[in-house]
């Protein structure tokens, strides 16, 4: 997590919507797939501060733990991996509730609120390939419905620009340290978090209110 910048900060009042082509948000692609009771997948996008905050409050997560994908156990701390080097990015592992929220449904909200999938090896003012744009499958099925879902996005030309979000197999997730856990949850007048994060949770409860928990 870079210090906050003019730069940045003028660019969160435009947020994801201006950079995209078109106002409505288009639905995931419609795929059959293996019924389960529950499921997980690691999406990377930037600080997984953010990432967390956006999806610990969507209906029919269960769970999310924030830390490394990408990389070797032996790198998978926050100071190595802050350095670029390891190939790991900063992630974080949703657990959900199939019956509840589909993992198309999980794209859309990572697509249009969680990050911008056209920036390559950076986020906003957090630069290097730790926070690059990453679907790390854990299934055929949902590297079928990502390929499709981005393939769908390019060709409506959505955005202005390509999407660069990498679709790859999980090797291995390592959780990151304690104090990187819930850490916008925990520190909600944190400057980089009323700068970068709470933004993205305000998009999440503006373009989908329906899919937020208690709703």
């Amino acid at each position: 997590m870079k210090p906050i910048t003019m730069r940045s900060l003028l660019l969160i009042p435009f947020a994801i919507s201006a950079l995209t082509a078109a106002s409505t948000f288009p639905n995931p692609p419609e795929v059959p797939v293996a019924p389960k009771t529950t499921d997980t997948v690691v999406l990377a996008g930037g600080c997984f501060w953010g990432m967390q905050l956006v999806f610990d409050h969507v209906k029919g997560v269960t769970n999310t733990v924030v830390g490394y994908a990408g990389g070797d156990k032996k790198t998978a701390d926050y100071e190595t991996v802050s350095t670029g080097t390891t190939g790991h990015a900063e992630s974080i592992k949703i657990t959900f509730d199939p019956a509840q929220i589909s993992f198309g449904t999980l794209l859309k909200i990572y697509f249009s609120v969680a990050h911008n999938p056209t920036e390559l090896n950076y986020q906003d003012n957090d630069h290097g390939t730790q926070y690059r744009s990453s679907i790390f499958y854990t299934s055929e099925d949902q590297k079928k419905v990502a390929e499709m879902y981005i393939h769908e996005l390019d060709a409506a030309k959505f955005y202005y620009q390509k999407i660069v979000t990498k679709v790859v197999p999980l090797q291995a997730f390592y959780p990151a340290e304690e104090y990187h856990q819930n850490f916008a949850a925990k520190n909600p007048t944190q400057g980089y978090i009323v700068a970068m994060d709470v933004p993205k949770y305000n998009n999440l409860k503006k373009q989908f209110p329906e899919l937020l928990k208690g709703k």
